[in-house]
């Protein structure tokens, strides 16, 4: 991993160099835009409307508009801010971790000791631990100032920016001001339901199918070109267009039931059905050698 920040962590009189890494990729395979006829690649480009000139980045600066007049900031007007200068993850106060709303995270980036002496990461870390608290911070990154939420991840001290508190929208829905009755019965039956779907959360048991499919979708088209047969639903069952409307207590006691644990042998037998299905399905997508 490459740093894409150097600073400190500034409490009261305690200093932390740190170094500010992305903790997040993007995992999405690349694709870009092509002329349907010929294959060509489609580009964008950064023309000026005044000469009709194609301009270099280097020749870019941003700006405002207010009504028929521009105001241009050029990259010395922006740093000469002096919350664009600053190199410092200001802490403002310490808060109970679980009065932070997940809603309000946006980025993550994990934070490196960035001296000879890791000791006041590691008391920070240790402190952060013991008493189950979030720093609330206020840092400036990539010309905007932000706000962060400084917790621990494993041994690694996390920075979280948050979105302010005027970009989270409020959900105001009429539909929900609607007096609702729920039974004892319909409570119990859903939380059996719940019940049944119970575990702990493992993330690795998950991965993105969308991406994985595309990519197999990729490597089949490269090895036997457009005469592959691109079947979208890969195996999704589509939506019926109509059919009985269930109760809620009936829709409750089919899904307990569907989700009962089949026995070890069904399960077997499940996925030596899904496996020979899957083979027959790639085979009937391959194209005969004799076309």
């Amino acid at each position: 991993m490459r740093s894409i920040w150097k600073g400190s962590i500034a409490f009261g009189l305690v200093n932390v160099p740190v170094k500010l890494y992305s903790a997040t990729d993007d995992h999405d395979v690349d694709l870009h835009q092509v002329h349907d006829k010929d294959g060509g690649r489609i580009r964008y480009q950064r023309r000026c409307e005044v000469c009709g000139r194609v301009v270099d980045f280097e020749h870019i600066d941003k700006a405002y508009a207010e009504g028929d007049r521009t105001i241009v900031l050029t990259d010395d007007d922006l740093s000469s801010l002096p919350e664009e200068r600053s190199r410092e993850i200001e802490v403002v106060e310490f808060v109970p971790s679980d009065q932070v709303d997940p809603i309000m995270f946006d980025r993550s980036y994990f934070l490196e000791p960035d001296s000879k002496s890791s000791k006041a990461y590691v008391l920070l870390r240790r402190t952060l631990e013991e008493t189950n608290r979030t720093a609330i911070v206020h840092f400036a990154l990539r010309q905007k100032t932000r706000l962060g939420a400084l917790r621990v991840r494993g041994e690694v001290l996390m920075l979280q920016s948050l979105l302010w508190d005027d970009e989270v929208r409020e959900a105001n829905f009429a539909s929900l001001d609607e007096r609702v009755r729920i039974t004892a019965k319909e409570l119990e039956m859903s939380s059996s339901l719940v019940d049944s779907f119970a575990s702990d959360f493992s993330p690795e048991k998950f991965s993105d199918d969308y991406q994985d499919q595309l990519r197999d979708l990729i490597d089949a088209k490269l090895k036997h070109g457009d005469a592959l047969d691109t079947d979208a639903t890969f195996g999704v069952e589509p939506e019926s267009e109509g059919g009985e409307v269930l109760d809620l207590m009936d829709a409750l006691r089919r899904s307990i039931e569907k989700n009962k644990a089949p026995s070890t042998s069904s399960k077997t037998a499940s996925s030596k059905a899904l496996a020979k299905k899957r083979t027959a399905k790639k085979g009937a997508a391959r194209p005969s050698k004799t076309a």
